[in-house]
């Protein structure tokens, strides 16, 4: 399997519960090679592929190099993604550019690559890691949440797509996980428990889930939320400044 922005944060809860799971797992980063580097150390099975996900280009390439040596290759999971601050009373420019590339446009072209090059011979899984804020919006990191929407519409319509009924193509929404922006640590312990259950959703929980699409058989085109009902609620503002007040 092969899990984008694999080598810190909730990427690299992904790579390592796979790897646990039996799993071959290839890291993908962009800059972080000596974290990739390090976790695949200490992964059973594990590789590290670096790219750009910012090159339209690069992100296919890469598809198309590893499904010509990967024999089995079964899931793609899509969580590299930039969480950048522009309001939707002041959008940047370059931040909606380059939100738009890395969180929308690079995980379709991989996912289409994927759908398209990879081989298996019991079906592919395409997982995106999308954001509650799908259900639950508010004004702050507006280019973020506008790409991520993007994302998101791409899912049923890949699944309609596909000429293998046995691919599933699913999001994966979490909540407020960890640390973001510029968040202290005892904001980042106020702000993850503004959910329905008041309890902080960890980025094994959302590992956990993946592993979850990755093997069993839920409609495809699905979003599982995995956030302690966050999604549920309405919030005015990202819980990073909610905290704060």
């Amino acid at each position: 399997m092969l899990v984008t922005g694999g080598a810190k944060r909730i990427g690299a809860a992904i790579a390592r519960a796979f790897a646990e799971a039996g799993w071959h797992v290839v890291i993908h980063y962009g800059r972080s090679r000596e974290q990739a580097e390090a976790l695949a150390a200490e992964l059973p099975s594990a590789e590290v592929f670096s790219c750009d996900l910012d090159d339209w280009n690069a992100g296919p390439a890469m598809v198309a190099e590893l499904a010509e040596r990967l024999e089995d290759w079964r899931v793609l999971v899509n969580c590299a993604g930039v969480f950048d601050l522009d309001t939707a009373q002041d959008l940047q420019p370059s931040v909606f550019e380059t939100a738009m590339r890395v969180n929308a446009a690079t995980p379709a072209r991989i996912g289409q690559a994927f759908l398209a090059q990879a081989r298996s011979t019991t079906g592919r899984r395409l997982i995106h890691v999308t954001d509650q804020k799908l259900e639950n919006p508010n004004p702050d990191f507006f280019s973020y949440t506008m790409s991520k929407h993007a994302l998101s519409s791409t899912i049923p319509m890949l699944s309609m797509a596909r000429t293998d009924p046995r691919d599933r193509i699913y999001g994966l929404a979490p909540g407020a996980i960890l640390a973001s922006h510029d968040q202290t640590e005892e904001e980042t312990e106020v702000s993850h428990r503004m959910n329905l259950l008041q309890r902080k959703t960890t980025p094994q929980d959302i590992a956990g889930t993946a592993l979850f699409l990755a093997s069993g058989w839920l409609a495809s085109g699905k979003t599982v939320f995995v956030d302690s009902g966050q999604h549920l609620l309405s919030q005015e503002r990202d819980v990073l400044f909610l905290a704060r007040q």
